[in-house]
């Protein structure tokens, strides 16, 4: 909550502070209004309410340009550093919007240990769970309709992941609720047909991670265009595996045709797209992660990032080891630490990075709208 001095605008933290002296800089300049969303959505401000920041920090796509653009980058005397700060202030947004509180506390300072440690706890659930029933089960070779159910009941493992799957819908929502009413725009604008087209648009083609043209910001000062590639792959990859696991599903409860289905079926293929993308996209962003300048990375929160990237390469991982071992003794163990990870990603969800993607769709919605509404003169 911002508390008003006058003309002035106390906001609720120093990252806030910064953030607002540093778009009141670059409303003086406006030299970086063509690179992305962010300045021109800047441009339509002369004060920054708490909620035009986080805003504007989560339509900020992190290329890095305007560092590289800045006249007034470190060590001007100025100090400004764009990225960085609005970096940190999404960073700031996972924990202000989270529900519940609690959680965000324990991924943020220990995300890659709570997710690996969540992962290995449901694969020992699940082995332990096999162990008692049937050891001989474990590290047997199962080939035919219902061999992954010969594990755990189809019903069994249906529950387990219908209860993390609502629990995150639920905390997502939650999420959402709080940063829509942070940035107070109206529920009318998600009725607009044409801002959320718009929206989908920029958000599929990531239109704003191109730094204006020339690609996003290394190490080595030399722009690529290869973080959009990666992005691609992962979204897209995840997209795939949804849908396959969709389609599974109908064919179980509304055909009666039972797992593991033949490689040339649609959800085994859908599937094998799907984790090569969710293999080399998360690749592809730790190793651009590991590249990028240090003066463009939110360090502390870092471990979260990672986290995310990792349970969704390890999804992809594991999940097309099973495919290709499932006829073999492996199987078993195989499709517990698949299940285990699958369960930690979405449990670690509404903390972490996927959330930004929402929260970055929202603004996109946002934007569109004002940018229509400033083309009407309005």
């Amino acid at each position: 909550m911002n508390i008003h001095i006058g003309d002035s605008i106390i906001h609720a933290s120093a990252t806030l502070e910064e953030a607002d002296r540093l778009m009141t800089v670059c409303n003086s300049c406006r030299y970086c209004e063509g690179l992305c969303a962010v300045f021109p959505a800047m441009e339509m401000r002369r004060a920054f309410s708490d909620g035009d920041l986080n805003y504007l920090a989560n339509l900020c796509h992190g290329c890095g340009a305007c560092l590289s653009d800045c006249q007034f980058a470190p060590p001007h005397e100025f100090d400004v550093n764009v990225p960085q700060t609005l970096a940190r202030l999404r960073g700031d947004t996972y924990q202000a919007y989270v529900w519940p509180k609690s959680m965000a506390v324990a991924f943020e300072r220990n995300g890659v240990w709570m997710t690996v440690m969540t992962a290995g706890a449901i694969a020992l659930f699940i082995c332990g769970f096999v162990m008692w029933n049937d050891p001989a089960v474990l590290f047997g070779s199962h080939e035919g309709a219902g061999a992954f159910y010969r594990l755990m009941p189809h019903n069994a493992m249906a529950g387990l992941f219908l209860l993390v799957t609502l629990y995150a819908a639920v905390a997502a929502a939650m999420g959402v609720r709080s940063f829509w009413l942070d940035i107070g725009e109206p529920l009318a604008t998600l009725r607009q047909p044409g801002s959320i087209w718009q929206a989908i648009r920029d958000a599929g083609s990531l239109r704003y991670l191109d730094g204006g043209g020339v690609g996003c910001m290394n190490d080595d000062d030399t722009p690529t265009d290869r973080r959009r590639l990666y992005h691609h792959l992962t979204f897209y990859g995840f997209a795939l595996c949804f849908l396959s696991t969709s389609m599974a599903t109908g064919y179980h409860y509304l055909l009666g045709i039972e797992a593991p289905y033949p490689w040339y079926d649609l959800p085994v293929v859908l599937g094998t797209l799907g984790g090569i993308g969710l293999v080399t996209g998360p690749l592809g962003l730790l190793h651009a992660k590991w590249r990028r300048d240090p003066q463009l990375l939110d360090a502390p929160r870092l471990g979260m990032d990672i986290a995310f990237i990792l349970m969704l390469f390890l999804t992809g991982l594991t999940g097309l080891l099973l495919m290709a071992l499932r006829t073999t003794p492996a199987m078993g163990l195989l499709l517990a630490i698949h299940l285990g990870v699958v369960f930690s990603l979405f449990l670690s969800m509404p903390y972490g990075k996927f959330m930004h993607g929402i929260y970055r769709f929202l603004a996109l919605v946002r934007y569109a709208r004002e940018r229509r509404m400033m083309n009407e003169g309005h």
